[in-house]
């Protein structure tokens, strides 16, 4: 596989006060439905793959006592297409995924089986991979569906593209079986943060983790000091459950989220560095998000202490005179805000949270779900933030070493 930057960097050990900043791809520093097809049930005879891996004792069971042995999600990564001339191959691989590993903020959190993506021969994720190019680039972007037992399409949001390119099966004519590939000719004409995910069965299909973020920069595009990726979703954890072969009823028109994730984990651990997405800053620096909904409901983001201006809209610049200080941003399903601030609040460790505050819990405990945190390098050493880490399952190394950010 070629070269692509994880949105955390991975590593072991990291102390207090030299903790590890999100990695960058050229330079900059990165972390942070419509058309239904046939209907599809769940909890069949197919509902597992010929794919699926042989597990391990210690693989964590779902709440009802399911033991995945479906291979573990990775880190998101950005892929940097321009290096790559435009092309990556898109795997969909059945996998498990841990929402919250950790036993801090209520009982861990286990999606039994995800349908992940992943780049080349990379680890799937959920949310699948950052696609990054720049404005001009045509995108070849194949569909490598022969690991998978269900049908998938690729549909981009925000882009012009040819009508047998729309992703969309029934209008398309394009579905790609399981056993299949294809290729999607994907222009990068319309600069900003867009949305993918898969349009067969949608709500069944996004619900076990088929999306992510597109991300095409305008030529001349000036990166911020440090650039985050946040992809925020509800889910109802029964589909994935009863993919897995619990003894679990999922409706869709019964659908009722008891979880709620930003880029695919619940607080704490969201704080973990090395799956999560904490947007490590230094002071007086310009922090650029680029966040999404992948979700069915709309998500009320507000971060604490910082104001901050929407720059772009669902693939639109905004206006300098259109733009004002705010605190708070309702994100619509598959809306796309792009959110500049400056990094000149007191140095500490300040939350980053949907406001609609049932959604910041696992289950019945609070504080816990859709939230992550704006960390100061400052508030780093402090002991707050060292128990933080020990609720989030990151071991933190207590000496003073030196590390490269």
């Amino acid at each position: 596989m070629r070269e692509s930057a994880h949105i955390v960097e991975q590593s072991s050990d990291l102390s207090r006060r030299t903790f590890v900043r999100t990695a960058g791809v050229g330079g900059v520093a990165l972390a942070l439905g419509g058309c239904v097809s046939a209907t599809e049930t769940v909890g069949d005879e197919e509902s597992r793959g010929a794919d699926d891996e042989e597990g391990t004792d210690d693989e964590p069971a779902d709440e009802d006592g399911v033991v995945s042995d479906l291979p573990p999600t990775g880190p998101v990564e950005v892929v940097d297409l321009d290096e790559r001339g435009g092309e990556v191959t898109l795997r969909t691989v059945h996998a498990r995924h841990d929402v919250k590993a950790s036993e801090r903020m209520g009982d861990p959190i286990v999606l039994p089986e995800v349908w992940a993506w992943a780049a080349d021969d990379g680890t799937p994720s959920v949310p699948g991979p950052v696609l990054r190019a720049t404005e001009g680039q045509e995108l070849a972007i194949t569909l490598d569906n022969t690991e998978s037992t269900k049908p998938h399409t690729f549909h981009a949001h925000g882009v012009r593209v040819a009508w047998e390119d729309d992703g969309t099966g029934e209008t398309s004519g394009i579905t790609v079986a399981a056993g299949e590939t294809h290729t999607y000719t994907i222009p990068a004409n319309v600069p900003g943060t867009h949305l993918y995910h898969c349009h067969y069965n949608t709500p069944w299909h996004m619900e076990m983790g088929m999306y992510g973020i597109l991300r095409i920069d305008p030529e001349g595009y000036e990166p911020a000091d440090h650039e985050q990726f946040l992809t925020v979703k509800e889910w109802d954890t029964r589909l994935s459950r009863r993919w897995g072969g619990g003894d679990v009823d999922y409706s869709l028109q019964d659908r009722n989220p008891d979880a709620f994730t930003v880029n695919g984990k619940a607080a704490p651990d969201s704080l973990n560095p090395e799956v999560g997405s904490p947007m490590i800053v230094d002071e007086d620096e310009t922090l650029r998000v680029h966040l999404v909904n992948a979700g069915f409901e709309s998500h009320a983001m507000h971060p604490h202490n910082h104001r901050f201006r929407v720059v772009e809209h669902d693939g639109s610049v905004v206006p300098e005179g259109l733009q004002y200080d705010r605190d708070v941003i309702t994100v619509g399903p598959a809306e796309r805000y792009t959110i500049e601030l400056a990094t000149d609040a007191d140095p500490g460790i300040y939350p980053v949270h949907c406001h609609k505050v049932d959604h910041v819990r696992n289950g019945e405990i609070y504080p816990g779900g859709m939230l992550t945190a704006i960390v100061y390098e400052e508030a780093m050493s402090d002991d707050i933030f060292a128990d933080l880490m020990e609720a989030a399952g990151h071991e933190m190394d207590d000496g003073d070493g030196d590390h490269d950010h």
